[in-house]
């Protein structure tokens, strides 16, 4: 089986001409796919009207109980239920999800080494089966980054990793590609012009891009998570802006690709 998984960040979601154009490319999407998302620029929001200020170190949000409950009802509620909700009315059969859901995503408090990043969850196991059965039955999952540790807490989990693992679980029996999807046109040089766009980065040059700090803050995990996509044998992954999004299925060129060194043997 042929599996998409398609990440939009928060800020995409946070602007509705954005957001409808963009699942209107999904609806068009062809084959089985599933989107993940997050909604940390909305998560923010809600989070500074109720005095509870972001902390973020490394694009990593730290969540605290307060935080923690704000983004559960940002991500697992408002969120995921108006993407299903516009789905479909796109005609796509989609059923929203957390990772407590039919036990989808487990995963463990992360340990405290240096930072304290309070319930942000670490994953630990994909339930594949599940997946395989909703695809199965026609339905394109809508996963949201909150997961849980199978004792009964609930866990704030980096979308972009929850998107990694999904694809680098399901690439063990099927073709999966990996998209990213945001408002950038790719990676860039200089994030204030979307010409600077990088249009390949491998193992080597992302290691110069950070050495340079090129590359930094929120895009450092998203890269981590598509390298360690790539090393357990995703097919293909993609980092680009949204309404690219079917040119990047079709093969054209747009956005950045991220692909492992190449070494010719002779």
């Amino acid at each position: 089986m042929k599996i998409s998984i398609i990440k939009i960040g928060g800020n995409v979601i946070d602007f509705p001409d954005k957001l409808d154009e963009f699942l209107a490319l999904f609806a068009k999407f062809p084959g089985n796919k599933i989107l993940v998302h997050g909604g940390g620029v909305m998560a923010s929001r809600f989070g500074e009207s109720l005095g509870v200020m972001p902390e973020m170190v490394d694009g990593r949000r730290i969540t605290d109980k307060d935080t923690l409950d704000i983004v559960t009802m940002v991500y697992a509620g408002l969120i995921n239920k108006n993407l299903v909700a516009k789905l479909q009315a796109l005609k796509v059969n989609a059923i929203g999800m957390t990772g407590a859901d039919g036990n989808l995503i487990r995963s463990i408090k992360r340990p405290v080494k240096g930072i304290d990043y309070g319930f942000v969850g670490d994953i630990q196991e994909i339930n594949v089966k599940l997946i395989d059965a909703l695809l199965t039955a026609g339905l394109q999952p809508v996963v949201n980054a909150i997961t849980h540790d199978k004792k009964g807490q609930l866990l704030n989990t980096n979308a972009d990793s929850i998107a990694s693992a999904l694809a680098t679980s399901l690439a063990a029996e099927h073709q999966v590609n990996l998209y990213f999807c945001f408002n950038k046109a790719g990676v860039l040089v200089d994030e204030k012009n979307d010409n600077s766009i990088i249009p390949l980065i491998n193992e080597d040059i992302y290691a110069e891009l950070r050495k340079e700090n090129v590359i930094h803050s929120g895009m450092i995990p998203k890269l981590d998570n598509a390298f360690a996509a790539l090393e357990k044998g995703v097919n293909h992954v993609w980092i680009g802006k949204a309404e690219n999004l079917l040119l990047a299925a079709k093969g054209k060129l747009s956005g950045t690709t991220i692909e492992r060194n190449r070494f010719d043997l002779y």
